[in-house]
């Protein structure tokens, strides 16, 4: 039977690399929502087109488009043991979508880990990166600070810091994760597949937890 994983967390706690990881270690699909719309309108899929329109009118794209994008990635080959999603689902109603979607494939959503971190330390990491001109390389004044304040180390180019790493912009970014997905955190827990992984930790721990909570659910 396939494993269906739903990943939630806000944004800094390191979701994005954590999939990669478990995406390696478990042999499951890594579907990430972004990445999937931009490869169905990079290669003008008629979903992709579909959902081109509803974007370029400023619109979100209905959840049925989104759905049957996943369908569609879900009977690729790699997604024969099953999947870890990312970015999808992010409303009960998507969810539920979701659930129906999956007994296609003879399979669930199996575990929901959500990984956690307070917001001081998610507003530390994200507003703290700071980005060259001109190749884009990236510091951190804590975790990985440039040698010469300022200046890049390895172009010479000035640092500067993108509107999203503000911290008046990141902690609007954690609020609207919070809101968006507080609904979608109730839904999953009194399914029973909820687990809550401490974000805070070193990286491999994160990654040790999050591989004993799939193999706990899984087994």
């Amino acid at each position: 039977m396939p494993t269906y994983i739903v990943l939630l967390g806000p944004p800094g706690v390191g979701k994005g690399t954590q999939a990669k990881v478990l995406a390696e270690q478990t042999g499951l699909a890594h579907i990430s929502s972004g990445e999937l719309f931009r490869e169905n309108t990079k290669k003008n899929t008629e979903l992709g087109k579909l959902a081109k329109s509803y974007m370029d009118r400023g619109e979100l794209v209905p959840d049925d488009v989104t759905i049957a994008m996943i369908r569609d990635r879900f009977t690729r080959s790699d997604c024969q043991k099953g999947a870890i999603l990312d970015g999808f689902p992010r409303t009960p109603v998507q969810a539920d979508a979701l659930a129906e979607l999956l007994k296609e494939f003879g399979g669930q959503v199996d575990v929901v880990p959500l990984i956690t971190a307070d917001d001081e330390v998610l507003i530390e990491r994200l507003s703290g990166r700071w980005t060259c001109r001109a190749n884009g390389h990236v510091f951190h004044a804590r975790f990985n600070p440039p040698q010469k304040d300022g200046v890049c180390d390895l172009d010479g180019s000035e640092l500067y810091q993108r509107d999203d790493d503000k911290a008046e912009t990141v902690k609007r970014r954690i609020q609207v994760y919070q809101d968006q997905t507080a609904p979608l955190i109730a839904y999953y827990r009194s399914k029973g597949s909820l687990v809550e992984i401490n974000g805070a930790q070193p990286i491999d721990r994160v990654t040790a937890d999050l591989l004993a909570a799939i193999r706990h659910h899984h087994d």
